[in-house]
């Protein structure tokens, strides 16, 4: 059996590349989402922790880009 998981490291660096390659830093991502400290943005591209759905489906809107191209899904097997 195949099951997806989420690959928070390399979702972390997709969330900082292409935060960084439209010039936007992290504090200004942090006014646009209303987080109220940038902590929480430092540990998504750490990969420490994910976006919300909410903050995940605002940072493809803020980067313009589908929530697929900042997740990073790899399909594994199971030993079921």
């Amino acid at each position: 059996m195949l099951v997806s998981v989420v690959n928070m490291k390399l979702t972390g660096r997709n969330i900082a590349s292409l935060r960084e390659a439209r010039g936007i830093s992290v504090r200004d991502l942090q006014e646009m989402l209303g987080i109220a400290t940038p902590q929480a943005i430092y540990k998504w591209q750490r990969g420490e922790t994910l976006p919300t759905i909410e903050n995940l489906a605002a940072l493809a809107c803020i980067l313009s880009v589908s929530m697929e191209e900042i997740l990073s899904v790899e399909c594994r097997k199971t030993n079921s």
